[in-house]
């Protein structure tokens, strides 16, 4: 019997290549096709009847790693972005919001709109600012607003766990679990994806941590699971955290699951 993993191992795909050939198993012309996506193999045959399908992981060379991050600054440095300039310093507007979420640990990197009344999540990369989002503090709508187009997710925390969350405040408060400064021990990274799909540019963001823990709102259980099924062809441990409630609100049983989850 043909060994499907041989044959593909046989073909030398590099990171993003996809190569069309003979079926080894049915005989198909041109049926079969393989590609290689961030260290991601999958196989299929399309000839009707034919059911060879799979998938496994290859190892990734520093320089299809190097490629991909290169890639990927390259297109979040092509989004040029302006802050407005009534976007603004103003930590007394934002004090009842930070108190009420207790993020302390982000407070002094907050801004505020003056046009809008929001408090303002900036979203850096390479300790520059290129977007941000902002959550109204009244009832305007949308109750949250991106500024920008950078495809770059929220992001707050350190180490070598991130946490997809649902919004700003839930990264925040994820990423200041056990402290969110690398000098003070922190555990998780939050990642806040700002939107309802994972993006190329998400999925690469997140492929360079060793653990992705998937801990979207418990009614969001669908594409809580589509965003694990993507991620598994750039990660190589992707886990499921289901909740009781948003994490933003530190429920201790939740909050107790993620640590679990996290050690294990």
């Amino acid at each position: 019997m043909m060994n499907i993993k041989e044959h593909i191992s046989d073909m030398h795909l590099v990171n993003g290549e996809t190569k069309r050939t003979n079926c080894p198993v049915c005989g198909g012309i041109k049926t079969f096709t393989a590609t290689n996506n961030m260290g991601q193999l999958v196989w299929n045959c399309y000839k009707a009847g034919c059911r060879v399908s799979g998938g496994t992981r290859t190892h990734l060379t520093s320089d299809d790693i190097r490629k991909s991050l290169g890639s990927m600054a390259q297109e979040t440095e092509a989004v040029p972005f302006q802050k407005p300039e009534w976007i603004v310093k103003s930590y007394i507007r934002i004090s009842d919001f930070c108190y009420k979420w207790r993020l302390w640990s982000v407070e002094q990197d907050l801004l505020y709109d003056v046009k809008e009344d929001r408090v303002v999540f900036p979203v850096v990369h390479n300790n520059i600012m290129v977007d941000a989002t902002g959550r109204a503090l009244g009832k305007k709508l949308p109750k949250w607003k991106r500024y920008g187009k950078n495809p770059l997710p929220y992001v707050h925390g350190c180490g070598t766990t991130a946490v997809v969350v649902e919004d700003c405040v839930s990264a925040a408060i994820v990423g200041a679990t056990g402290g969110s400064g690398c000098s003070e021990g922190g555990v998780y990274v939050g990642v806040a994806v700002l939107g309802t799909s994972l993006s190329e540019v998400h999925k690469q963001y997140l492929s360079r941590f060793t653990t992705v823990i998937i801990a979207l709102d418990p009614d969001a259980l669908p594409k809580t699971l589509q965003f694990a099924k993507e991620l598994r062809g750039y990660v190589d441990n992707v886990k499921v955290l289901r909740l009781t409630d948003d994490l933003k609100y530190r429920n201790p049983t939740d909050i107790e699951n993620l640590n679990t989850l996290g050690e294990t």
